[in-house]
């Protein structure tokens, strides 16, 4: 085997190219302008570097899937090119700035940043792709961030039974684009403040698509104000019941009487659909009480042998029920409510491939500034990759309908590119050994010139 010679030379090679097509989406916006003329410095004199600045690096970093304030020093061998591709007006902050803006900054921003991720969506013509029934699905979970053995303001049990937050996240369409999330302390049971949560995404969808919303929940927020909320937008829905002091045996009887789709899928289990019909009363914003009648689907599983065949005694029921409005049949609504399921992948892209599970500052009112610029940083990552599909060199086996932002980050974000400067242009040399090369040239050049 050959020795590898290592030399050190003063040739421009950026590791983090595809920061240009990151700059070249948030390059014209009036979010940064905005954010500039904001003083948020608390009783001290304005800083030279402005706010947007601050964002702008922050957010690049979020997008390079490494949020922690030190990760700023991979930009300080060469501001110049950085600084040009994002569209930073005087230079990037230090470690100590950054870290010292964000605190000031705080939560002061969230209206401002959900606007401007709706802003960012439409200017680049993304429509929320919808199923195959016409309706846009709306994902709302929470999910656990682990952040045990710290002392972080807000962290405490959550019910996964680790110490950290406890985030709820939206999600739109079928390609996950993150539409509203909010902080919130580990021990925070799921459904408080969720109806303000719930007619804030509400509206944020609005403002995205006129088509149809199909809003998914789990179980945790089966909520009788929920089921109003979302029955005064208008909004279509599927709520996992919980069962409370419902006994399954009464639903297994109900369902050997009623069921009418009765399956047998091997011995020893039993499976039933169908749907009932339960009152539901709930109080408007104004205050009035309003009594309706909610369809309630049901799958009630009997096992009286295991699949190992092993006889139970007694039998093993599992009752699964759902809240919906929806006119489809009762096979059709297990399924989509099965899909919901997705929005796991989502969790896990955020906490993973974007490493933000452990968020990085003590103070509470920063880690949800953090949250709420992954918002945008996320989306960035999530319309790239679909912007990737189908181009040259990035052709898979099989059919791809979204890919994963760790693939993004990995083939696209951390781009390596040769830079010069040449008749007053800064260009990008990408290797022959790339095969990304030509994805990436036509991703920023659909971005750079949906601007122009």
């Amino acid at each position: 085997m050959k020795n590898i010679k290592i030399e050190f030379t003063n040739e421009r090679i950026i590791p983090a190219s595809g920061l240009a097509v990151v700059g070249a989406i948030l390059g014209k916006s009036d979010f940064v302008k905005r954010c500039n003329r904001m003083d948020v410095t608390k009783n001290r004199s304005q800083h030279q570097i402005k706010n947007g600045d601050i964002l702008l690096t922050y957010i690049s970093l979020l997008t390079m899937g490494k949020p922690a304030y030190e990760s700023v020093h991979e930009f300080d061998d060469d501001q110049e090119f950085y600084k040009y591709a994002l569209g930073i007006t005087r230079s990037i902050p230090s470690e100590e700035t950054l870290r010292q803006r964000m605190d000031d900054i705080g939560a002061s921003l969230r209206p401002q940043i959900l606007s401007e991720n709706i802003e960012m969506l439409r200017t680049n013509g993304i429509v929320p792709g919808k199923l195959p029934n016409g309706y846009v699905p709306v994902d709302i979970d929470v999910t656990p961030f682990d952040n045990s053995k710290t002392q972080k303001q807000g962290v405490s049990r959550t019910y996964k039974g680790c110490d950290g937050y406890a985030p709820i996240m939206a999600y739109i369409g079928t390609e996950g684009y993150l539409i509203n999330c909010e902080l919130r302390e580990g021990k925070q049971h799921c459904q408080k403040h969720t109806p303000e949560f719930l007619r804030e995404t509400i509206r944020l969808c609005r403002e995205i698509t006129n088509e149809p919303l199909l809003v998914r929940l789990d179980s945790g927020n089966d909520a009788a104000e929920n089921i109003g909320i979302l029955i005064e937008a208008g909004c279509c829905f599927i709520i996992k019941r919980n069962l409370r002091r419902e006994s399954r045996e009464e639903w297994l009887s109900m369902a050997e009487s009623c069921s009418k789709d009765v399956q047998t899928p091997r011995d020893g289990k039993t499976v039933y659909i169908g749907s009932d019909w339960k009152p539901v009363t709930y109080k408007t914003q104004s205050g009035e009480e309003k009594t309706i009648t909610i369809r309630t689907g049901y799958e009630i599983i009997n096992r009286t042998i295991d699949k190992y065949g092993q006889f139970l005694f007694p039998n093993d029921i599992e009752a699964n029920t759902w809240w919906t409005n929806l006119g489809m049949n009762d096979h059709e609504i297990i399924s989509l409510y099965h899909a919901h399921g997705e929005c796991e992948q989502f969790h896990s892209e955020i906490k993973t491939d974007m490493d933000l599970e452990r968020l990085p500052s003590g103070k509470f009112d920063t880690n949800e500034l953090v949250l709420e610029l992954a918002i945008i940083a996320y989306n960035i990552l999530r319309m790239i990759g679909q912007e990737s599909i189908g181009r040259r060199g990035t052709e898979t086996r099989h059919k791809v309908r979204r890919r994963r932002l760790r693939t993004v980050i990995g083939n696209m974000i951390m781009m390596a590119g040769h830079v010069t400067e040449h008749a007053r242009q800064l260009i990008i040399g990408l290797g022959r050994s790339n095969v990304w090369r030509y994805a990436f040239q036509g991703i920023y050049t659909a971005f750079a010139d949906f601007y122009a």
